[in-house]
């Protein structure tokens, strides 16, 4: 089942194309300045051309893209979240999601999360790695619930590089 806003909406969530360009900015413009840092480790008020094509423009296979949508708007990435294979471990990929601040907390994370580690694992996938900010306890309890367990977890000035072994 797709989460749904709180006004009922229903979310889709689908693989990213080159032409959510547009989506995934205005989305972006809706992150406060937190989140953003929660997901870049630094205030990025804005993503750049290089930015969004590496966002959008992803091969589905090394690179694996998942963005949410409103049915009836509005036209905005209500949430996106990706992996990138390690091409020196192809076992291995880093994860990253973010869900802009007006929709979180409707579950759309946990619902981009659980398509990218069936598709990771599909595509041979066994570990996702993350680079977090020790407070961002709500990407670390996601991680968990996706996977079977912590494998590794290195702290250093306040970010840590996690690894999490995905379930068969």
């Amino acid at each position: 089942m797709s989460p749904r806003l709180a006004d009922g909406r229903e979310i889709t969530i689908r693989p990213i194309r080159p032409d959510d360009k547009r989506r995934l900015a205005a989305g972006h413009a809706l992150m406060s300045p937190e989140t953003q840092r929660m997901r870049y480790h630094a205030p990025k008020p804005h993503l750049t051309d290089a930015d969004l094509r590496f966002l959008t423009e992803v091969d589905g296979v090394d690179h694996v893209a998942y963005i949410a949508v409103a049915a009836g708007g509005p036209d905005v990435a209500l949430g996106v979240g990706r992996f990138v294979r390690d091409r020196a471990r192809p076992d291995t990929a880093e994860f990253a999601i973010v869900v802009a601040d007006p929709f979180q907390g409707a579950g759309i994370g946990r619902a981009i999360a659980a398509r990218l580690a069936d598709a990771a694992v599909e595509r041979g996938i066994r570990r996702f790695t993350a680079t977090v900010l020790h407070e961002n306890m709500k990407v670390r309890r996601l991680l968990t619930r996706i996977s079977r367990t912590l494998a590794e977890a290195r702290w250093s000035d306040g970010a840590g590089e996690l690894v999490f072994e995905l379930a068969a």
